[in-house]
């Protein structure tokens, strides 16, 4: 009984992913109305009347950098060096998939899908925050990117949900086997190991 209402609570949070996802399309609709931007070949193009009050609103660099509170400053280098790792996980993780996800017959993970840097063509960023914007953007999106590889590799080797609830699990969790359940794990895990194509579970 558990597990079909479990498959009914599924079902019900695929339905609500959908409906998450028109109203996230219907909202990026009214801002592009409200903001007076459309897409052009994947690049953002604002009218020219919006650039140029965008412009206006650019706080300029020297005085961003003179009001800053000192304790950013002097953090600055702490933060921009995790970049380093960041590239490193990002380089890894395209590795790691390009080898073994070949080996095992699972679906690439497109990057292309996760890395979107667009925010430092807005005309009222400075340089500074246009920097931090690609930075911010590029740390999480990389993170994005790896959990989704890391969910893939789970899936293929060790789909059993934990005893315990884990804070954010990832969206193909609730597709495991249950803790516990040795029978159902040698049963279900050929086939998990072929099922990319399911919906994802409810995220954000």
């Amino acid at each position: 009984m558990s597990n079909l209402v479990l498959e009914d609570i599924l079902r019900r949070l695929r339905e609500t992913q959908r409906e998450f996802d028109r109203e996230r399309d219907r909202m990026l609709e009214e801002g592009r109305d409200r903001f007076r931007y459309e897409l052009r070949r994947g690049k953002v193009v604002f009218e020219r009347n919006v650039r140029r009050l965008h412009r206006q609103r650019r706080i300029g660099l020297w005085r961003y950098i003179r009001d800053a509170p000192i304790a950013f400053i002097l953090t600055a280098p702490v933060i921009y060096g995790m970049i380093l790792p960041f590239a490193i996980l990002d380089l890894s993780i395209t590795l790691y998939q390009n080898v073994c996800f070949r080996v095992y017959g699972i679906p690439l993970v497109r990057r292309s899908d996760y890395l979107i840097i667009d925010r430092h063509r807005l005309p009222y960023l400075n340089l500074i925050e246009k920097l931090n914007c690609v930075y911010c953007g590029y740390g999480n999106q990389v993170l994005e990117y790896a959990r989704e590889v890391s969910a893939r590799t789970e899936q293929f080797w060790c789909p059993i949900k934990h005893a315990r609830r884990t804070m954010d699990p990832h969206p193909r969790t609730p597709h495991f086997v249950d803790y516990g359940d040795a029978d159902g794990y040698r049963e279900a895990l050929p086939s998990l190991r072929k099922q990319w194509q399911e919906e994802p579970v409810l995220q954000s």
